[in-house]
């Protein structure tokens, strides 16, 4: 297993504003808190992988800010606030200047009913000396509360500057190659790239873990075509389930959101306009719990055994 000091997401992580790829506003936004010498109490709203962590910690890296990382969703219960947050935040800065910061990562897993009611009074009690940033993949599960204790900046890409923010990172992307002496095929990375766009994260990910097989090309690209789901499309109109949960077995190194997603732009042509409706409702759920289950491949072998079985398809 790879540590994180080899993981090319944290290798390569961007140590100032100016490094991150983000659009313009944004980038103009963060840079202003660090000109200013001051980063308020931030919530930090969209995808995965677009950078929120990694320009949170940069500002506070060029402040010179001492700073914690918390994941709410791995350590986010109210003892971890209590103690782990208490203890950081109601003590002086030792060997930084400035305000001490904790930056609370995925804060919209924290309990909405207990730890996040508890998050807010630290935020108010260790005001004087602690800033706190919060990311989050959806704002809405952030209460109330917390979200009017926040300044909040939702990371959205405007479409003209996704062309030239892919390019940004299609460059940044073969500069990591070279570091590392892989050899690499550009149309193959650019092909991921706007496969995965805005996934910053995911793409690294995918990078290093098919370098291991000694070569970046195009074989990446052949696990999730279109060719490849519309076969699990008929197997689901032949209600075929046996072939199906086997199909899902196989193709476990994709992405069940990626998976629902493709299938969502395939059902014009391929499922019967009057079951669309159920379709979009049955991915939805699927969608939203494959962010919490234990075990991805039931969860998607579940969800191909119910659209097969409530839609009609072509």
């Amino acid at each position: 297993m790879l540590t994180t000091d080899f993981l090319f997401t944290e290798k390569y992580r961007p140590q100032t504003v100016a490094d991150t790829i983000l659009p313009a506003t944004l980038k103009k936004q963060f840079s202003q808190y660090v000109d200013q010498g001051n980063v308020p109490n931030l919530l930090l709203s969209g995808p995965p992988g677009t950078g929120k962590t990694t320009v949170a910690m940069a500002m506070l890296e060029e402040l010179n800010c001492e700073h914690i990382l918390i994941n709410g969703s791995l350590s986010g219960n109210i003892d971890t606030l209590r103690n782990e947050i208490r203890q950081f935040a109601s003590t002086m800065p030792l060997f930084k200047k400035g305000r001490k910061y904790v930056i609370l990562d995925e804060a919209d897993y924290l309990n909405p009913n207990s730890t996040q009611p508890a998050l807010r009074n630290f935020m108010e009690e260790y005001s004087i000396n602690c800033g706190f940033i919060l990311t989050c993949n959806y704002k809405s599960k952030v209460i109330e509360p917390l979200q009017s204790r926040c300044s909040l900046i939702e990371f959205k890409i405007p479409a003209k500057e996704k062309p030239v923010l892919a390019s940004q990172f299609l460059k940044r992307a073969c500069a990591i190659l070279k570091m590392e002496r892989i050899e690499y095929d550009e149309k193959a990375v650019a092909g991921l790239i706007t496969k995965l766009f805005p996934d910053w994260r995911r793409m690294l990910n995918e990078l290093q873990a098919y370098s291991a097989t000694g070569k970046i090309d195009t074989g990446m690209l052949v696990n999730f075509t279109d060719t490849t789901v519309k076969k699990l499309i008929k197997l689901m109109k032949d209600k075929n389930f046996t072939e199906a949960r086997k199909w899902v077995a196989e193709h476990a190194d994709i992405e069940p959101v990626d998976l629902f997603e493709k299938i969502y732009r395939l059902a014009s042509e391929h499922v019967q306009p009057k079951s669309i409706p159920v379709l979009v409702e049955i991915l939805a759920k699927y969608s939203y719990q494959s962010a919490f289950v234990a075990h991805q491949e039931i969860n998607t072998a579940a969800c191909i055994a119910e659209l097969s079985g409530e839609c009609q398809f072509l």
